[in-house]
């Protein structure tokens, strides 16, 4: 069977150490691939911190939510496309030279970014971005999975993920660093080139798939890469398992290369890992990562946190906490099971995402009042809004006006004493700033919006280490090997236009039904991703690749969820010592 040899037990993460000393060339492979996920996280981080200078510098930007988030999700839009040729290109190309584009993209976009003169050049650097974003996303665990040992194919698939989060950690600090640079954000996009051309250079002095190769009938240079990965007693299995996978397919599907889409979705393998693998990816996103990871700070704002650089540093620690669930997962992810902690991580969020509802509701509905005598202070610049209005005005209702826009002057007593209702300008922000007062143009101030922090982190905890890394990594492993570059490619993208939808909904969705709503809504949808993870999602810990097939073609949709992995299973000592005449 295709995965060869397996042992799945509580020693999987030992073994990653282990491996390391034994056969470092898996662990180089598993790396250099995994650059494409620290590109993929800090590309898709980067924007939050840099969007606040942008702003600055873009006036049409600064008074135009949909511009806003046509900036972030530009790169969305480009990964939907990146994605969906992206599992062309792998079944066609190779996993490699598909890396290899997608490092090409990374740096074209970082270079326009980094140069834009206007709001529109940088939307098309945004897209190059995502071009390479959505192919890096299915191609680097792709990649990994398919050089991995399987008793240790989650936990190397993990670091892609942990690579993900370092790439968003990353992005944070390099926004933080700098705040104070000329061109600011120009310096935050621009820097994404630097591992892109490293990986690039990399990747050319690395191989192709073993698996690819074996499939495209060079057989020869997918044995000698297999000696480098396996021990020398496992290779002629792996082989012998690669061969009865093609023989299979062709036997099924004849010797074409071409895939028939509507035979494909007819194969019940398929159409039910399609089903699972589809499914994770959409509520991954549903569940509303994105608008933490690329509206952080904004999101800290709206918490009453008035400083672009307070905002920064306050999401910093939410990105860190990421990065910190991501190695969770991969010391998790080969003893608990893929499934067990998609319930727990789901479990996690539907209690954060109540959190941070009941914490917007409540720094909304007391927000400071606004104060006729502070108003007045400069007079000429009195929000037009509130001098027609005869009372009862608070901070919400001021940064709720418009023709023009007006923005909060906290009093300098106490920021949730009455304060100023003004026209939102650059002239009254720094009138405010200089009489040593905090400007609101997101957020009101509140005594509960350190609350809001934690609800984030707890958040981040709870995600990451579950729906942060789990869809991408039961996407690699759940397809047959003739359909796994197109089937990857189809989840996903599935995930780059739930992306899309929740990027460019968000701030609207704020505006339109207030912060605590959004978040509620995204509970109730996390709450529905539970479910489906209870009755479409099939464990696959230890599994041999050729193996879940087998489990997916006789799978039936039940609630028991939590059994026992395959371990002490008929199929694992089969696979201990396998018997060439039932193989």
């Amino acid at each position: 069977m295709e995965g060869g040899v397996v042992e799945a037990d509580a020693s999987a993460f030992k073994e990653c150490f282990s491996l390391a000393w034994r056969r470092p060339y898996v662990l180089q492979l598993a790396f250099s691939a995994g650059i494409g996920g620290l590109l993929f996280g800090y590309d898709t981080g980067v924007i939050s911190g840099a969007l606040l200078y942008i702003r600055d510098d873009f006036s049409s930007v600064d008074k135009k939510t949909w511009l806003q988030e046509m900036i972030v999700s530009s790169a969305v839009a480009g990964a939907i496309i990146g994605a969906a040729i992206g599992g062309w290109t792998n079944d066609r190309f190779g996993r490699r030279s598909s890396i290899l584009v997608a490092d090409a993209l990374f740096f074209a976009g970082a270079v326009i970014m980094a140069a834009s003169p206007s709001p529109s050049i940088l939307l098309v650097g945004r897209v190059f971005i995502g071009l390479g974003v959505g192919m890096a996303s299915m191609t680097s665990p792709l990649y990994i999975s398919e050089a991995s040992p399987a008793r240790v194919r989650g936990a190397l698939v993990s670091t892609n993920g942990f690579l993900i989060t370092g790439g968003q950690f990353l992005s944070y600090l390099i926004n933080l660093a700098f705040t104070k640079a000329p061109g600011t954000w120009r310096w935050m996009l621009g820097v994404a080139g630097v591992p892109a051309l490293a990986q690039f250079i990399l990747m050319l002095m690395l191989p192709e798939s073993p698996r690819w190769l074996y499939r495209k009938g060079r057989k020869e240079e997918a044995e000698s890469i297999l000696k480098k990965i396996y021990p020398p007693h496992e290779v002629e299995e792996e082989m012998r398992a690669l061969r009865e996978s093609v023989e299979a397919e062709v036997k099924e599907e004849g010797s074409s290369e071409k895939i028939n889409l509507k035979k494909l979705l007819k194969t019940k393998t398929v159409r039910r890992g399609l089903v699972a693998g589809v499914g994770l990816q959409v509520f991954q996103q549903f569940v509303g990562i994105n608008t933490v990871m690329y509206y952080s700070p904004t999101i800290v704002q709206l918490a009453g946190f008035a400083s672009n650089q307070t905002a920064l540093a306050l999401s910093l620690v939410t990105s860190g906490l990421n990065a910190l669930g991501s190695i969770v997962s991969i010391y998790f992810i080969d003893r608990t099971g893929r499934k067990k902690l998609l319930i727990i991580s789901l479990c996690g969020v539907i209690l954060s995402l109540g959190l941070l509802s009941a914490v917007f509701h409540q720094t909304t509905s007391h927000s400071p009042n606004i104060s006729r005598a502070e108003t007045a202070k400069i007079a000429p610049f009195t929000c037009p809004d509130y001098q027609s209005a005869s009372s009862g005005w608070d901070c919400m209702t001021c940064l709720k006006a418009s023709s023009p826009d007006c923005g909060f002057c906290a009093s300098s007593s106490d920021k949730l004493f009455p304060g100023a209702c003004w026209i939102s300008n650059n002239t009254v922000r720094d009138a405010c700033h200089g009489e040593g007062r905090l400007w609101y143009t997101r957020g009101c101030p509140s005594r509960f919006g350190w609350l809001a922090l934690v609800g984030l982190a707890l958040y981040i905890i709870c995600f990451s280490p579950g729906m942060g890394t789990i869809p991408w990594i039961v996407n690699s492993e759940i397809y047959p090997l003739r359909f796994r570059g197109v089937c990857g490619g189809i989840a996903a993208t599935s995930n780059w236009i739930s992306n899309l939808i929740v990027a460019q909904s968000f701030l609207s969705l704020t505006e339109a039904i207030g912060t605590a709503w959004t978040f509620l809504l995204f509970g109730v949808v996390s709450v529905v991703g539970l479910f489906f993870v209870l009755v479409f999602v099939p464990e696959t810990k230890g599994l041999p690749i050729e193996e879940i097939e087998t489990m997916l073609q006789q799978r039936a949709l039940h609630l028991k969820f939590w059994t026992k992995g395959p371990t002490t299973s008929k199929a694992s000592s089969t696979l201990d010592r396998p018997d060439p005449e039932k193989n």
